[in-house]
């Protein structure tokens, strides 16, 4: 969904084409369940005439102030978008608007023409954004509720430490509440645990103070670069996660890029590292830390991340994109995580059905049953079987139970032979009782070899 980059991107493009024009026409959808508390009509009347004058944002919401209230917000939800006609606005990479489609979009819900001419345009395909009307946008829900905005109002180092080590929650789930920390939604809140190497599912409370101080430090990184390249991700470093986690799939972080896209990304690297190296005067020891430079002579696979395994897990109730490799668990929750791979082992005698028991988060206590199941799993067919040692006759009378209904099926798909024997002609009939016979005297041999076998076996056979 569009997170606080793509959003504040949003509002400076109001804020540069908008501000000091006046609202000359309106057209809000009749779409009630993203028009939130008014009537289409109602809320076309309240913009009419009226200029303006700022626009504001906090995490993943944006409203504009105009010269009188009520004022318009918006709450963007998974695909909600800010289009100006004329005016190129950074898209959000899963935006549902292409450049070539109809103006306005036959998914816009909220639409201005101010007295200009330039025209806004609010769109969701998705249809869960919600667009208000509000007096005061920032004293009721949703936007009363956020925590500090990302951006506009970082916590000091010492804050975010102190508040992680009261959260007996995972890391990930709790970047994602937006009244902890509000802006970051589900990449960037990847990203940074990425460049941070803490595993998704980490317990705050167990992170160490060198973690938080990094985890800090990569959340301001990531939001303030986002937001200074208009969060156009293709000029986010090559060396991002984002690049590489949409398709859900686990795979190398190695992927493939476009090459126009790569080389745009190339060219913006170079210049990034080139700024870099000559604003510290060459000095390599005040070099970014994750730059291959420090590791370059080391053993080929360790010097980068490039080659690194993604996995996809579920964490704060989100798909999670993180590397193993480089993002560990650590402490208790590591503990927790290694009796998995024996619920693996289990997996494999019990197949699909100790599958099914993987969705369960711990699983430990549940193992033994779990097995107790397999095994009477796996005994259960033997209960059906001859204990004579006659286990593969049910299989050879459903062969030839198979033979015969394929002969039945060749006669006319009937299955009560004997109601048409009559109606049958001689030759066909006599055919069928020669099939017949040779079946009879197939399944005669057959049971003869069972005998021999058994007697072989020494077990001995019951006179009938």
């Amino acid at each position: 969904m569009p997170e606080l980059p793509e959003v504040e991107a949003a509002r400076r493009a109001i804020e540069e084409n908008c501000l000091g024009k006046k609202i000359k026409r309106a057209i809000i959808a009749n779409d009630s369940k993203v028009i939130e508390g008014v009537s289409s009509l109602d809320f076309e009347s309240a913009l009419l005439g009226k200029t303006i004058v700022s626009a504001h944002r906090k995490g993943k919401n944006l409203w504009l102030h105009l010269d009188s209230p009520p004022f318009p917000s918006f709450q963007f939800g998974m695909a909600g978008a800010i289009y100006i006609k004329g005016v190129a606005v950074t898209k959000y990479k899963r935006s549902a608007v292409k450049d070539n489609d109809e103006w306005p979009s036959k998914y816009s819900k909220f639409f201005v023409e101010l007295d200009d001419g330039l025209e806004l345009s609010f769109t969701d395909k998705r249809r869960f954004a919600r667009v208000r009307l509000l007096k005061d946008p920032t004293s009721v829900p949703p936007i009363s509720e956020l925590g500090p905005d990302a951006l506009f109002e970082p916590m000091t180092i010492n804050e975010f430490t102190d508040s992680l080590s009261k959260k007996k929650i995972g890391i990930k789930a709790l970047l994602l509440d937006q009244s902890y920390i509000s802006g970051i939604g589900n990449w960037i809140a990847d990203e940074v645990l990425y460049q941070a190497r803490i595993h998704p599912l980490q317990i705050c409370s167990s992170l160490s103070k060198e973690n938080c101080a990094t985890l800090h430090n990569c959340i301001k990184e990531v939001i303030q670069y986002a937001v200074e390249v208009d969060a156009d991700c293709n000029r986010f470093p090559c060396d991002w996660l984002f690049h590489f986690r949409w398709g859900k799939k686990s795979g190398k972080i190695k992927g493939k890029i476009p090459l126009m896209k790569l080389i745009i990304m190339l060219k913006k690297l170079f210049l990034q590292v080139i700024e870099k190296a000559v604003e510290v005067g060459a000095d390599s020891s005040q070099f970014p830390s994750n730059w291959i430079f420090h590791s370059r002579e080391k053993k080929p696979g360790k010097a980068f991340v490039d080659g690194k395994k993604i996995d996809f897990i579920n964490a704060g109730g989100r798909t999670s994109a993180y590397v193993p490799d480089l993002q560990k668990l650590s402490g208790t929750v590591a503990t927790k995580a290694a009796g998995k791979p024996r619920k693996q082992a289990s997996k494999k005698k019990g197949g699909d059905e100790a599958e099914d028991n993987d969705g369960d988060e711990d699983g430990v206590g549940d193992e033994p049953t779990n097995e107790e199941e397999e095994s009477t799993k796996i005994t259960k067919p033997k209960k059906g079987g001859n204990p004579r040692g006659r286990g593969k006759k049910p299989p050879m009378k459903r062969k030839a139970k198979e033979s015969d209904d394929d002969d039945d099926d060749d006669s006319g798909g009937n299955n009560d032979v004997s109601s048409e024997e009559d109606d049958e002609d001689p030759t066909e009939k006599g055919r069928k009782v020669k099939t017949n016979t040779s079946n009879k005297q197939a399944k005669t041999v057959k049971t003869s070899k069972r005998a021999v076998s058994s007697q072989d076996g020494k077990k001995p056979k019951r006179a009938k």
